[in-house]
């Protein structure tokens, strides 16, 4: 360990490399109420940004969590919020401030299940949904609140929700907030909280902004940060590919049938690209589902549910949209579009690749773009492999090789005995291979070539410094920006 500091304030430093041996829970002195849901998670080792918060957070320390998305970081803060609450107090006694609802209910899902042997119940609130219904939940007094800043706000404003008791704040995806705009919202939040309270912020980078942020409204916090030889995603391979915008639509589909992804998400820059991406999918014979931030919370809601069951096994989204999704088996993702920045680069991948399994990214790149491209590269410290785009016969031979699999899975696993003996009259009136050969055509989803026509997207051409593009548009919000707690 070693001493660093903002200016006025002075912060530990603590890092830990890959590799290094991790803690079990059991090595935290948690309840067994928390040690029996962790295990019904299938939680056995923390993660390293888990080994070093925790701790920290148990001892009531201040600290900022430096570490990128699934890592583990709900955890890392939720378990200490749930190992020292009062149960039988019925007040807010812990605020977790996310940037959009999307990652509210993620967050809150998760407190409630590491907390569901303790008495300690989490509430979501956010905006798009209606405020008497949050209201009349926050009679059951929930003891820790997650919500956005705009709603937080609004609550606050009310005195529908109180923090005169409050013990810790949690500000998650600190420098998305900033992004957003929402920096002079926090700060009004963190105002209404009690002085003496912990502090605990988590963010991916460490801009200027936030630094005076942990500078004004936090004591003495220690820098956890996770050093890492790569900032993306290990267990994810990075791959992209070089098409004309005219030729992504059927690019995309050639992949998608050559390699067959179980859950797949594939980002577009719009709304309106999101819309048409998903129209198309869907008019191919593709399960397709899209979200943004157009569409109502409902709706939203019920595709998710859809992709997580995995009746829809392709979703399309915008950045805003997916952040904060927590989908253990998503095996690709595809940019259709390609990033706006290295952060949003590494956000998307993240979707894959998580809890140790292996994960495929492959971003599509126009010509004009690889100079875009190798500014995400050099950002990330990653150079991503060319893929070759996948031929025709490519594509058959991948959905050949599912209905291959399809057709053993069925034979070693399903009950056959009432085929048998259709089989065998079968096998005694037709060649066996010819049989063989039509059921699986039958199976095979041959790729499909509908006309589908895509509004055209400009090319994002690469910008000398991302850093002052990311403050215009951050001064952009900040003066000019209607409520974004809706997003």
């Amino acid at each position: 360990m070693y001493v660093g500091g903002l200016p006025g304030k002075v912060m530990n430093f603590r890092f830990i490399k890959e590799g290094e041996k991790v803690a079990t829970f059991n090595e935290f002195n948690l309840s067994e109420g928390i040690l029996k849901a962790l295990s019904l998670m299938g939680f056995e080792e923390a993660t390293p940004i888990q080994e070093l918060a925790i701790p920290a957070a148990l001892a009531g320390k201040d600290f900022i969590g430096q570490a990128h998305t699934g890592t583990g970081k709900t955890a890392a803060f939720g378990i200490p919020l749930v190992q020292r609450l009062q149960a039988d107090s019925k007040e807010i006694q812990a605020l977790v401030v996310t940037p959009t609802r999307e990652l509210a209910v993620q967050v809150a899902e998760e407190l409630n299940k590491i907390g569901q042997f303790m008495g300690i119940h989490t509430l979501p609130v956010y905006g798009g949904q209606d405020i008497g219904r949050q209201i009349k939940a926050l009679a059951k007094k929930p003891q820790i609140i997650v919500g956005t800043p705009g709603r937080l706000l609004d609550h606050l404003r009310r005195r529908t929700i109180r923090l005169d008791v409050l013990q810790t704040v949690v500000l998650d995806e600190a420098d998305e907030m900033l992004n957003m705009g929402f920096i002079e919202d926090i700060e009004a939040i963190l105002q209404l909280t009690p002085p003496e309270r912990q502090t605990l912020l988590f963010s991916a980078t460490m801009p200027p902004p936030i630094q005076k942020l942990a500078q004004r409204f936090m004591k003495t916090p220690q820098l956890i940060s996770i050093r890492a030889k790569e900032v993306t995603v290990p267990n994810t391979e990075q791959f992209h590919l070089v098409v004309e915008e005219r030729q992504k639509f059927d690019v995309l589909c050639r992949l998608l049938d050559s390699q067959s992804p179980e859950l797949a998400i594939v980002f577009g820059r719009t709304k309106r690209r999101v819309d048409e991406l998903s129209e198309a999918l869907s008019k191919r014979g593709y399960a397709a589902e899209g979200i943004h931030g157009d569409m109502t919370q409902a709706r939203r809601d019920a595709a998710m549910r859809r992709f997580k069951e995995g009746v829809v096994d392709i979703l399309v989204a915008t950045d805003v949209a997916a952040r904060g999704l927590d989908i253990g088996n998503v095996t690709h993702v595809y940019n259709f579009d390609i990033p706006q920045d290295p952060e949003s680069y590494v956000h998307r991948i993240g979707r894959t690749g998580r809890a140790g399994k292996s994960g495929i990214a492959v971003t599509f790149v126009t010509p004009r773009e690889i100079g875009h491209l190798r500014v995400i590269e050099r950002g990330t410290k990653h150079k991503t492999m060319k893929m070759a785009i996948p031929t025709m016969k490519e594509a058959l031979e991948g959905q050949q090789r599912q209905a291959v699999d399809k057709l053993i899975k069925t034979m070693e696993t399903e009950d056959t005995t009432y085929y048998q003996s259709l089989a065998a009259e079968l096998l005694s009136e037709y060649e066996p291979t010819l049989l063989l050969a039509s059921a699986l055509k039958l199976l095979t989803k041959e790729p499909d070539t509908t006309p589908v026509k895509l509004t055209e997207e400009a090319p994002l051409v690469a910008k000398r410094n991302f850093s002052s593009s990311r403050r215009s548009a951050y001064n952009q919000r900040r003066f000019g920006r209607s409520r974004r707690s809706k997003r």
